[in-house]
Protein backbone atom coordinates (compact mmCIF):
# COMPACT_ATOMS: atom_id res chain seq x y z
CA UNK A 1 0.00 0.00 0.00
CA UNK A 2 1.37 3.37 -0.97
CA UNK A 3 1.61 6.16 1.57
CA UNK A 4 -0.43 9.26 0.91
CA UNK A 5 2.76 11.26 0.27
CA UNK A 6 4.03 8.89 -2.41
CA UNK A 7 0.54 8.71 -3.90
CA UNK A 8 0.33 12.51 -4.15
CA UNK A 9 3.80 12.71 -5.68
CA UNK A 10 2.80 9.99 -8.16
CA UNK A 11 -0.30 11.92 -9.18
CA UNK A 12 1.74 15.11 -9.64
CA UNK A 13 4.35 13.30 -11.72
CA UNK A 14 1.59 11.69 -13.81
CA UNK A 15 0.06 15.09 -14.56
CA UNK A 16 3.35 16.80 -15.35
CA UNK A 17 4.79 14.02 -17.53
CA UNK A 18 1.54 13.82 -19.49
CA UNK A 19 1.74 17.55 -20.10
CA UNK A 20 5.43 17.39 -21.03
CA UNK A 21 4.79 14.59 -23.52
CA UNK A 22 2.17 16.72 -25.24
CA UNK A 23 4.06 20.02 -25.25
CA UNK A 24 7.74 19.56 -24.61
CA UNK A 25 9.10 16.29 -25.96
CA UNK A 26 10.37 16.46 -29.53
CA UNK A 27 11.76 12.93 -29.93
CA UNK A 28 10.36 11.46 -33.17
CA UNK A 29 10.56 7.92 -31.73
CA UNK A 30 7.90 8.73 -29.16
CA UNK A 31 4.59 8.08 -30.85
CA UNK A 32 1.09 8.47 -29.48
CA UNK A 33 1.92 7.71 -25.83
CA UNK A 34 -0.55 7.78 -22.96
CA UNK A 35 0.63 7.69 -19.35
CA UNK A 36 -1.70 5.29 -17.55
CA UNK A 37 -0.24 5.50 -14.08
CA UNK A 38 2.72 6.30 -11.86
CA UNK A 39 3.84 4.34 -8.81
CA UNK A 40 6.35 5.97 -6.50
CA UNK A 41 8.33 4.02 -3.93
CA UNK A 42 7.79 5.03 -0.29
CA UNK A 43 11.25 6.65 -0.12
CA UNK A 44 10.38 8.76 -3.22
CA UNK A 45 13.53 7.70 -5.07
CA UNK A 46 11.96 5.72 -7.91
CA UNK A 47 8.85 6.37 -9.98
CA UNK A 48 7.56 3.67 -12.30
CA UNK A 49 5.73 5.38 -15.14
CA UNK A 50 3.30 3.06 -16.91
CA UNK A 51 2.40 3.93 -20.50
CA UNK A 52 0.55 2.61 -23.51
CA UNK A 53 1.22 3.29 -27.16
CA UNK A 54 -1.17 3.37 -30.06
CA UNK A 55 0.50 1.15 -32.63
CA UNK A 56 2.32 -2.11 -33.08
CA UNK A 57 5.16 -3.76 -31.15
CA UNK A 58 7.88 -1.87 -33.05
CA UNK A 59 6.28 1.48 -32.22
CA UNK A 60 6.02 0.42 -28.57
CA UNK A 61 9.73 -0.43 -28.42
CA UNK A 62 10.73 2.77 -30.24
CA UNK A 63 8.58 4.85 -27.89
CA UNK A 64 10.07 3.14 -24.84
CA UNK A 65 13.61 3.86 -26.09
CA UNK A 66 12.66 7.47 -26.78
CA UNK A 67 11.14 7.87 -23.32
CA UNK A 68 14.19 6.34 -21.63
CA UNK A 69 16.50 8.70 -23.51
CA UNK A 70 14.32 11.64 -22.42
CA UNK A 71 14.58 10.81 -18.70
CA UNK A 72 17.22 13.50 -17.92
CA UNK A 73 15.10 16.16 -19.66
CA UNK A 74 11.93 14.99 -17.92
CA UNK A 75 13.58 14.91 -14.48
CA UNK A 76 14.97 18.42 -15.01
CA UNK A 77 11.54 19.72 -16.00
CA UNK A 78 9.88 17.92 -13.07
CA UNK A 79 12.39 19.55 -10.70
CA UNK A 80 11.39 22.97 -12.01
CA UNK A 81 7.67 22.29 -11.81
CA UNK A 82 7.32 20.24 -8.62
CA UNK A 83 9.90 22.01 -6.45
CA UNK A 84 10.97 18.85 -4.68
CA UNK A 85 14.29 18.36 -2.94
CA UNK A 86 14.86 15.11 -4.83
CA UNK A 87 13.09 14.18 -8.05
CA UNK A 88 12.61 10.42 -8.32
CA UNK A 89 14.40 8.40 -10.97
CA UNK A 90 11.98 7.56 -13.77
CA UNK A 91 11.51 4.05 -15.04
CA UNK A 92 9.17 3.69 -18.03
CA UNK A 93 7.28 0.39 -18.27
CA UNK A 94 4.76 -0.63 -20.89
CA UNK A 95 1.31 -1.17 -19.40
CA UNK A 96 -0.09 -4.38 -20.85
CA UNK A 97 -3.22 -4.29 -18.69
CA UNK A 98 -5.32 -2.70 -21.44
CA UNK A 99 -4.37 -5.42 -23.91
CA UNK A 100 -5.03 -8.05 -21.25
CA UNK A 101 -8.45 -6.53 -20.50
CA UNK A 102 -9.34 -6.43 -24.19
CA UNK A 103 -8.32 -10.08 -24.55
CA UNK A 104 -10.48 -11.13 -21.58
CA UNK A 105 -13.42 -9.14 -22.95
CA UNK A 106 -12.99 -10.80 -26.34
CA UNK A 107 -12.98 -14.27 -24.76
CA UNK A 108 -16.12 -13.52 -22.74
CA UNK A 109 -17.86 -12.17 -25.86
CA UNK A 110 -16.92 -15.36 -27.76
CA UNK A 111 -18.35 -17.51 -24.96
CA UNK A 112 -21.64 -15.57 -24.96
CA UNK A 113 -21.89 -15.81 -28.75
CA UNK A 114 -21.29 -19.57 -28.72
CA UNK A 115 -23.89 -20.00 -25.95
CA UNK A 116 -26.48 -18.02 -27.92
CA UNK A 117 -25.77 -20.10 -31.05
CA UNK A 118 -26.17 -23.33 -29.06
CA UNK A 119 -29.56 -22.20 -27.68
CA UNK A 120 -30.88 -21.43 -31.18
CA UNK A 121 -29.61 -24.65 -32.76
CA UNK A 122 -32.69 -26.63 -33.94
CA UNK A 123 -30.75 -29.92 -34.00
CA UNK A 124 -30.86 -30.08 -30.18
CA UNK A 125 -34.48 -31.34 -30.20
Amino acid sequence: MQSSRSQKVGESIHKEISELLIKGLKDPRVGFVTVTGVEVTPDLHLARVYFTVFGDDKQRKDSQKGLQSAVPFLRRELAKRLRMRYVPDLLFQFDASLEYGNRIESLIRDIHESDSHDERDPDDN
